[in-house]
C-alpha cells in the first residue's frame, strides 16, 4: 500500500470480517447520511475508529454493536499486521472530518453466533448502513471502493480458512 507524503496522521481503525455459519461474510453499504464519498453503492466491511484507552479488541466488538446492532460475535482470528490505506487526494479534508489521510486499520475475523434477525441496522441513530447482505469471502475485493480493495485482497486470502461452512476457528 502507498503512502503518500501528507502532515495529516492516519486514523487508528479497526475492521470486522464477520463469517455466518455457511462461511459467508457481512457487507453493508453506507446510508445516504453516512455517505461523503462519491462512490455511495460500495459495499464494505464493518469499521471503526478506537477510543482513547481502548484496545482494538474491544474496539471491533463495540463497533459491531454500533454499526450492524449486535455483538453477538466471537473473534476467532486476527490479521498480525496493521493495515494502512491512503484516502484519493479528492477526498483528503473531506472525509474524517478532514483530520485523517486515511487509516490505519487492526482487521479480526469473527464468527457470528447470532441469527440474521439479530443484525439491526437501526440499533443506533443515525444508522450507519442502510443495507447488509451475506457474500461469499471472495467477492469482497470486487465489491470495495478502489482504496480499499487491496486490504480487502490480503483479508480474503488471510482470512479464507475461515469461509468453510460450520468451521468453528
Amino acid at each position: 500500500m502507498t503512502r503518500r507524503n501528507d502532515p495529516l496522521p492516519y486514523r487508528p481503525n479497526v475492521g470486522a470480517v464477520l463469517f455466518n455459519r455457511s462461511g459467508d461474510v457481512l457487507v453493508a453499504r453506507r446510508s445516504e447520511a453516512n455517505r461523503p464519498l462519491p462512490l455511495a453503492a460500495a459495499w464494505q466491511l464493518p469499521q471503526g475508529g478506537i477510543d482513547p484507552g481502548e484496545s482494538p479488541r474491544a474496539a471491533v466488538l463495540r463497533e459491531l454493536a454500533e454499526e450492524i446492532g449486535t455483538a453477538r460475535a466471537e473473534i476467532i482470528d486476527e490479521y498480525p499486521e496493521w493495515l494502512t490505506y491512503d484516502l484519493p487526494a479528492e477526498l483528503i479534508g473531506r472525509a474524517f472530518g478532514g483530520r485523517y489521510r486515511g487509516q490505519t486499520q487492526r482487521w479480526f475475523a469473527l464468527r457470528f453466533l447470532g441469527e440474521d434477525a439479530d443484525i439491526r441496522l437501526d440499533a443506533h441513530l443515525p444508522p450507519e448502513f442502510e443495507a447488509w447482505r451475506w457474500v461469499a469471502l471472495a467477492e469482497l475485493p470486487a465489491l470495495a471502493v478502489p482504496f480499499k480493495r487491496e486490504i480487502y485482497e490480503i483479508l480474503a486470502r488471510a482470512f479464507a480458512r475461515h469461509a468453510a461452512p460450520g468451521e468453528r476457528g
